[in-house]
């Protein structure tokens, strides 16, 4: 009878720690990598332009609908409240003639309507305003 001992077995392990550590690597980076769509809260059908520039979006940011509703960022007001929430918004350091005010109105909105808006935002000390499109 042939015994065996233990150097005539051969068995091999396979180490899966650094497996999974780069798996857990690529996980990793395409997690941060990978860009996420912002979708706004607000639907607008805004207006096309063929010659708008891009810019960017930062500041206070009025949006008007089609059916008269307000917001400012994402609170809804009253217009006859505007004015008194653009006088009390925080701008931080920037001086309220500095700071950037962008107005998106639906397609559907009046003219009038645009300028009574331009209107109370100006009264309220602000003179950056961005009037935003969708290019063609």
């Amino acid at each position: 009878m042939k015994i065996k001992s233990k150097r005539d077995s051969v068995r091999s392990n396979v180490d899966m720690t650094p497996m999974i550590d780069i798996v857990f690597q690529l996980i990793l980076f395409f997690l941060v990598s990978t860009t996420f769509a912002v979708l706004p809260a607000i639907k607008l059908n805004l207006p096309v332009s063929r010659t708008s520039e891009g810019a960017s979006v930062q500041g206070l940011m009025i949006t008007a609908q089609a059916d008269g509703t307000l917001f400012v960022n994402d609170k809804q007001v009253e217009l006859q409240d505007l004015g008194k929430e653009l006088v009390f918004f925080d701008t931080g350091d920037t001086k309220k003639v500095d700071f950037p005010v962008s107005l998106e109105a639906d397609s559907e909105v009046t003219n009038g309507a645009i300028v009574e808006l331009f209107d109370v935002i100006r009264e309220s000390g602000y003179t950056i305003i961005n009037l935003r499109t969708t290019s063609k």
